[in-house]
């Protein structure tokens, strides 16, 4: 099935997702543990009808879900396909079934409590490295590429953020190599900026902004914060 570009997305309006990174999240929030079973388990058959599930995480009041597609087709300026992780018509209209569960449950979406964190290592040799951080982060050699074109690791499990390669210069060290990417909804974003500039961070670069925001701590050590949002 063929990913969906970010317009499309955005023209689906779903009132409880939003696009983070390769997939769509939402967050809602519940009484107790009985209510969040019982939403999960109707989410669970709409999933076995639709032969495609989300990815369910229980909190204190809260249910996270995540729906991407493993098989979404990415096809390349030379017309080539790959299979990579994206999102597809598919989730996008189990995301609408799963609102409808919510409504029916009376539950409420929080998408301003949803945030996705990737990591990003600054490298001249990504294809040397890479193998050495799918071991290290996820045991598992197919990590490697896994649902990209890139050389990307990705953990099929989700235990940890994935993490991909930034094409940089040779350079000599010492310089900052890893920074965040902390994916938000777009309309937490400036909030978010705004509470990390009163923490006494600076902002770096907006020039990408609201596509990315580049963030610095007191020592200099970087972040970016990213939504799904055209670059201004």
């Amino acid at each position: 099935m063929d990913m969906l570009t970010g317009e499309q997305i955005a023209d689906a309006d779903l009132t409880d997702w939003r696009k983070l990174a390769q997939g769509l999240h939402a967050r809602y929030l519940v009484a107790g543990f009985t209510t969040a079973a019982r939403f999960v388990a109707a989410v669970g058959e709409a999933g076995d009808r639709a032969g495609h599930h989300p990815r369910v995480t229980i909190g204190d009041g809260y249910v996270d879900l995540k729906l991407i597609s493993r098989d979404a087709v990415y096809r390349d300026g030379a017309g080539a396909e790959h299979t990579v992780e994206w999102v597809t018509r598919r989730d996008v209209d189990l995301a609408r079934r799963i609102t409808g569960i919510a409504v029916e449950q009376g539950i409420v979406a929080d998408p301003a409590g949803i945030t996705d964190i990737e990591l990003a290592l600054d490298t001249a040799h990504a294809a040397t490295i890479a193998p050495v951080w799918a071991a290290l982060l996820t045991g598992d050699a197919e990590a490697l590429g896994r649902g990209g074109i890139d050389d990307d690791i990705r953990d099929a499990t989700g235990r940890v953020p994935n993490l991909w390669f930034q094409q940089t210069d040779e350079h000599e060290p010492p310089r900052q190599r890893f920074h965040l990417d902390i994916w938000v909804a777009p309309e937490v974003a400036e909030h978010r900026i705004a509470a990390a500039v009163a923490a006494g961070g600076t902002i770096v670069d907006d020039s990408e902004a609201p596509s990315f925001t580049v963030i610095a701590d007191q020592d200099g050590n970087k972040a970016c914060v990213c939504t799904s949002a055209a670059r201004g």
